[in-house]
């Protein structure tokens, strides 16, 4: 399912559904699109800390924190950055809302305030494509 809505002057929303994942476009990207295996560079905020999608729990923009890279598609990351990510184009800045099974599952993420089957929402911006 694609909807597509213009809330505000030069701010397209697009959302995708994608197995565990949607997908709220911020900003369109201009660039290519990665393929599975290929290394991927992002700016990311993550939220859901102790059940609230509105508190954050990480982000690469924090001081002393550096962009992140890994390679998407091949389990590296949580299922729906892998999903999310490889339906992204470089410059794109995305929301992807992912569900229990797409984010930490089971076994949340204790360090980080993620409580076991919590949903998760990450800002993501492609940096660049290795």
């Amino acid at each position: 399912i694609i909807t597509s809505n213009i809330k505000k002057p030069n701010i397209i929303e697009l959302e995708t559904t994608i197995m565990g994942v949607m997908k709220t476009i911020i900003k369109n990207g201009t660039g290519a699109m990665p393929r599975r295996g290929q290394q991927v560079t992002v700016h990311c905020t993550g939220y859901g800390k102790n059940g609230d999608l509105g508190a954050k729990f990480w982000s690469t923009k924090d001081p002393g924190q550096e962009p992140f890279s890994f390679q998407v598609g091949v389990g590296q990351v949580i299922k729906g950055w892998d999903e999310g990510v490889l339906g992204m184009q470089q410059g794109e800045v995305a929301k992807l809302h992912c569900s229990a099974d797409y984010a930490y599952g089971k076994g949340g993420f204790p360090a980080w305030g993620i409580q076991p089957n919590s949903e998760l929402i990450f800002e993501i911006e492609v940096l660049s494509l290795g």
